[in-house]
């Protein structure tokens, strides 16, 4: 079954989509290529490489996290596919300062395990880490069409911040994946 909006559907299809466009939370259609969809399309996007990432070896601390992230990037999909106006007659879960200090934690935790970096690093090393460099590189992007929405609509305060500082923690992370698997970062030199 597929959770749409309120209700479960019992099929996949629903065929509201055939023209072109897609309901947002509130009942607003649009079409599937505007900014909005762009922006939570995109961070769909990064969850599903989060998803992939989930499937390496990776420590208990660093699954746990990641697993955390994926339902917040839910509520960010939820929080981008519902206008803020007219507010919605039912609550939406919205990314709030304590996430955002959530991933500030994190970050300050896994960089005190690390060494201090001298040099920029090229992405890869394990498995974990080199998804989770893609992440960071998606996660940037969403970023990119989130900024673009928010020129046109108000977004809120928090999530141009959330997702700035979840691709800090996606690079973070990446460094500490490998550094769990004894694998060095490998620093870029200029050719």
């Amino acid at each position: 079954m597929v959770y749409v909006c309120r209700y479960m559907a019992t099929r996949i299809y629903t065929k509201t989509g055939d023209d072109g466009t897609t309901g947002l939370f509130g009942g607003e259609r649009v079409k599937k290529y505007s900014q909005r969809i762009e922006a939570y399309g995109t961070v769909d996007e990064l969850n599903s490489v989060i998803g992939l990432t989930l499937t390496t070896e990776l420590t208990a601390e660093v699954t746990d996290q990641l697993t955390k992230i994926s339902s917040l990037l839910f509520n960010l999909g939820s929080d981008l596919a519902t206008p803020l106006q007219p507010p919605p007659s039912y609550p939406i879960p919205r990314i709030t300062d304590q996430q955002i200090e959530l991933l500030e934690q994190w970050i300050d935790a896994h960089e005190a395990t690390l060494e201090p970096l001298k040099q920029f690093i090229l992405p890869g090393g394990t498995d974990g880490a080199a998804y989770l460099h893609l992440a960071r590189t998606v996660c940037r992007r969403a970023e990119r069409r989130v900024v673009e929405l928010g020129e046109q609509v108000d977004l809120g305060l928090c999530v141009v911040k959330f997702l700035n500082r979840l691709s800090d923690y996606l690079f973070v992370l990446a460094r500490r994946v490998n550094a769990d698997h004894g694998v060095k970062d490998v620093p870029w030199l200029s050719l």
